[in-house]
């Protein structure tokens, strides 16, 4: 079935509007249940620069990343989120652990590790326009003026060298 681009694009609409419904009914059965989840968050550098991304669903922008489901490593969902999020391959061997905290975050208890990598060639992320509307990258000076989820800001007021340069 081929679809128009008018199409494509109300059909993107569609699922934006879902996925942002579906946000809305778990944080109210967060708020009910406060529940503690688990997250792997990817921290992609590049020349200086790290790989975030905006969802549909949320006014924050954030690193590639999600649930570590039960029986998986961090590492792996983390290389497993990286991949569904924006179409980049990684080993997740090359993930290493940089970051673990906890943060109450839309009524749960969210404790989440970031798991950091370099590129020396600026990969291309692709986005589905749906769960993920926009991908890029940008130096941590600019994300913090940014509205980025705690987690991330925490990350990179305390975690990121002063010469983030060298990690690309």
């Amino acid at each position: 079935m081929w679809l128009t681009e008018a199409s494509m694009a109300l059909l993107d609409s569609a699922f934006q509007a879902a996925y942002w419904v579906a946000h809305r009914m778990l944080r109210a059965y967060w708020f009910v249940r406060n529940p503690e989840t688990s997250g792997a968050l990817v921290a992609l550098w590049n020349d200086g620069e790290v790989l975030v991304v905006k969802n549909s669903y949320r006014n924050q922008y954030t690193l590639p990343g999600g649930y570590v489901h039960p029986g998986e490593s961090p590492e792996r969902a983390g290389a497993r989120e990286l991949r569904e999020e924006v179409g980049i391959e990684c080993d997740p061997k090359d993930l290493s652990l940089v970051y673990e905290g906890q943060h109450p975050f839309e009524f749960r208890r969210d404790a989440l590790v970031i798991l950091e990598t370099k590129s020396s060639a600026r990969p291309t992320p692709k986005v589905d326009n749906r769960e993920v509307v926009w991908a890029g990258f940008k130096s941590p000076k600019e994300l913090l003026k940014m509205s980025i989820v705690p987690h991330l800001r925490e990350y990179l007021k305390g975690s990121v060298p002063e010469n983030a340069g060298s990690l690309g």
